[in-house]
């Protein structure tokens, strides 16, 4: 009998590699073979699909059964190759025509009474698929929603193995059963944030300004004040104010959420990820890892979104200082013993943080018990080389009742805009975003950027769009004086641009400058 051949999907990460699955019947006593570097899980697939053929009425060959795993050297995890494995065998047998398996992807993993259970990872390996050249895939009829986002390419559904079997040519009768579902979590929405609107936020109007700067540049922004100042608020409504992702983007995240085993609708996801772990995450819920399949952390999680670390201080300096990478490169790669991974890691960062271990220093009604020693150590738990990556620093404090009323009276002190235009819906701030940014992306359009926090500093110091002396005088002293480093000056130039795009200005004035200046080493402070 001659060697029948389908195909599946490896994911290493989010990238997703076509793995030639062989089947081969020889002679000698019944046994069922698997090679090609499988780990524990695939391993055990042998028992999965010898039990579920049975139960689905077209059992294996009793021959010697050998099943390879094509490239070798390449590691396969997972269930998700069941379905693979159980229709080549079918194919070597005979039961289902060569030629039709040959030509489809199979994803899926078997139960013992022979359907198809859905499998996490689904999207990233379809479009792995599309990349590869194939027409065809067949999935778990509960993945068949999430597969079919990747257009160019056929989904097939199928409930079970005989029902795959027929599909491929096997001469069985239908037998109708009931496909396994998806758990009961409902998948994320694009309206998640709609009920958080920027609007709710009063007497903060130099924070709101401030972070329309982040969002408009894609900034990181940390936030400093007492408790009931509102930091969290404003964090949590930073996703309502940035644009829809784009195609490409939005296929991003929703890979990720696919990965990870979370329900996908029937759309892509659209709004911009948040991503808030406790205090008391570990560097690997960060970033990523486990004993079997690695999987995605918190920083992969907010990719093209937002990352919130509330109560930044009393995070564990390991688990702060693994941020620094991936804040610089955009990517991050996780190695462990079984394996290494690459992920997309680009996101915004906001860290917020009392301004003492009490939490009352300088509020007008409380009086802190803290130490100045005390209140050094607990900020310093901030590292210095994690702060000089955010651009935006911002000290929050609890508003009066009068203070409150009087805020909507004047513009802002960043960029003197009216306050109807600082303090108004999400809606209306987002379109603000979306025009600054429609801005930058046209003035980047010739260069491998799009947002001017992720423009290169020797591009804008250097470059055809780089700033006089007379322009950057302010920012030349503090450098000078040793105030900001060579990254704090890069990235105040970049918020400098992003002030002028919100201004509508061809190019950064002074004001511009001082005004980043200002953001950077500590607005309110």
């Amino acid at each position: 009998m001659a060697v029948a051949r389908t195909f599946a999907v490896a994911l290493n990460g989010l990238d997703g590699h076509v793995v030639e699955v062989e089947a081969d019947i020889a002679p000698g006593l019944p046994a069922f073979v698997l090679i090609g570097l499988p780990d524990t899980a695939l391993g055990e697939s042998r028992e999965r699909v010898r039990a579920a053929a049975v139960n689905a009425g077209c059992p294996l060959t009793q021959r010697k059964l050998t099943i390879n795993l094509s490239p070798a050297a390449l590691r396969k995890q997972g269930s998700g190759f069941d379905l693979a494995i159980a229709v080549a065998a079918l194919a070597a047998s005979g039961d289902v025509g060569v030629e039709s398996v040959s030509g489809v992807v199979h994803l899926g993993e078997l139960g013992l009474d022979g359907r198809l259970r859905p499998i996490p990872g689904v999207l990233p390996s379809v479009a792995a698929a599309r990349r590869a050249g194939f027409a065809k895939v067949m999935v778990p009829t509960a993945n068949a929603e999430e597969a079919e986002l990747v257009e160019g390419i056929r989904v097939i559904a199928v409930a079970s193995l005989r029902d795959a079997a027929i599909w491929h040519g096997a001469g069985f009768s239908p037998e109708p059963v009931d496909p396994v579902g998806l758990p009961a979590a409902g998948a994320r929405s694009n309206e998640d944030d709609g009920a958080l609107d920027m609007i709710d936020v009063l007497g903060n109007d130099e924070a709101i300004e401030a972070l329309t700067v982040a969002a408009a540049g894609g900034h990181h922004v940390s936030m400093v004040g007492p408790p009931g100042a509102g930091k969290t608020m404003l964090a949590a409504r930073l996703p309502g104010i940035l644009p829809d992702l784009t195609d490409d983007e939005a296929l991003e995240v929703t890979s990720i959420l696919s990965l990870v085993g979370a329900p996908i609708g029937r759309e892509l996801m659209r709004r911009p990820p948040f991503e808030a772990p406790h205090h008391t995450a570990s560097a690997i819920s960060i970033v990523g890892g486990g004993s079997g399949r690695i999987v995605p952390g918190a920083v992969v999680r907010a990719t093209n979104g937002v990352l919130f670390l509330d109560e930044a201080p009393e995070f564990p300096a390991r688990v702060l200082d693994v941020l620094r990478q991936p804040l610089e490169a955009g990517t991050i790669t996780v190695h462990r013993a079984n394996g290494v991974a690459a992920f997309p890691a680009r996101f915004q960062l906001v860290l917020a943080a009392n301004p003492c271990p009490c939490g009352r220093y300088g509020s007008p009604d409380d009086e802190c018990t803290c130490t100045p020693i005390a209140r050094r150590r607990y900020l310093a738990r901030l590292s210095g080389p994690l702060l000089d990556r955010v651009d935006i620093r911002l000290s929050v404090r609890r508003l009066s009742v009068a203070a409150m009323r009087a805020s909507r009276a004047g513009g802002s002190p960043i960029s003197g805009h009216e306050p109807e235009s600082t303090s108004g819906s999400s809606a209306a701030i987002r379109q603000r975003v979306v025009e600054a940014r429609a801005v930058a992306a046209e003035r980047l359009a010739a260069t491998p950027w799009t947002r001017n926090a992720h423009v290169s500093g020797s591009w804008l110091r250097t470059g055809p769009r780089h700033l006089p002396h007379a322009v950057t005088s302010s920012l030349d002293r503090a450098f000078e004086r040793g105030a900001i480093t060579m990254r704090g000056f890069d990235r105040t130039l970049r918020l400098a641009w992003t002030l002028a795009d919100l201004d509508s200005a061809s190019t950064p004035t002074a004001h511009h400058v001082g005004a980043a200046l200002f953001l950077r080493r500590g607005m309110g402070s």
